[in-house]
């Protein structure tokens, strides 16, 4: 019986050794990303349609012409979400003056929860502007097309309980992605940095 529980403990560590980097998991005593900086992707952001904190349709190709600042979240987080929508509140004030020009999205990675009426009672909470910034849902197989676009892993662990990807991505007018951040560590000036460099182009 004991042989059995510390070969069970040696699996256990031995998952968490060998588990990705860029996969936060959001329950307690779960492994933090470890990779604070950017990376640059280059490529196509996957188009997608699905709903809003109003619960009207929202469509990704509305976003070309704008710098786009996508993450993804769920509300009922204790962990880094909070911190993701608090930095992206703060980078939407700052760049006020470029309402018309930049987007943010927020999409969520527990769809059980998080409905339209869930979701914008969470933005209201970090003084979310919606006049540039969604906080979409959908059906799961309408989110797991998304995520599997953005390459972002989510695990179920319960009612309110989700391991998914941290990632915050900046898309620009044309529809790449240029910059990835992974991770709780990114710093905000990082961000404003490079959404303003695309702002610029």
């Amino acid at each position: 019986m004991i042989l059995r529980c510390l070969n069970r403990l040696r699996l256990g560590l031995l998952f968490l050794v060998l588990l990705p980097a860029n996969f936060h998991a959001h329950v307690p005593g779960a492994p933090r990303d470890v990779s604070p900086t950017s990376a640059t992707p280059n490529k196509k952001a996957p188009e997608f349609a699905l709903s809003n904190q109003d619960g009207n349709r929202f469509e990704s190709t509305k976003l070309r012409g704008k710098v786009v600042v996508l993450n993804f979240i769920f509300t009922t987080c204790t962990d880094v979400c909070p911190l993701f929508t608090a930095n992206l509140a703060q980078l939407q004030r700052t760049l006020k003056n470029d309402a018309g020009n930049v987007f943010f999205v927020s999409i969520t990675t527990d769809p059980e929860v998080d409905s339209p009426k869930v979701l914008r009672s969470y933005a209201q909470r970090y003084g979310a502007d919606f006049q540039n910034w969604a906080f979409l849902t959908g059906s799961e197989a309408q989110l797991k097309q998304v995520w599997n676009g953005f390459g972002v892993r989510v695990i179920k662990k319960g009612r309110g309980l989700v391991q998914h990807t941290s990632l915050t991505t900046v898309i620009d007018r044309q529809g790449t992605r240029r910059f990835d951040y992974f991770g709780e560590k990114w710093q905000l000036k990082d961000l404003l940095r490079d959404t303003s460099a695309l702002l610029e182009e």
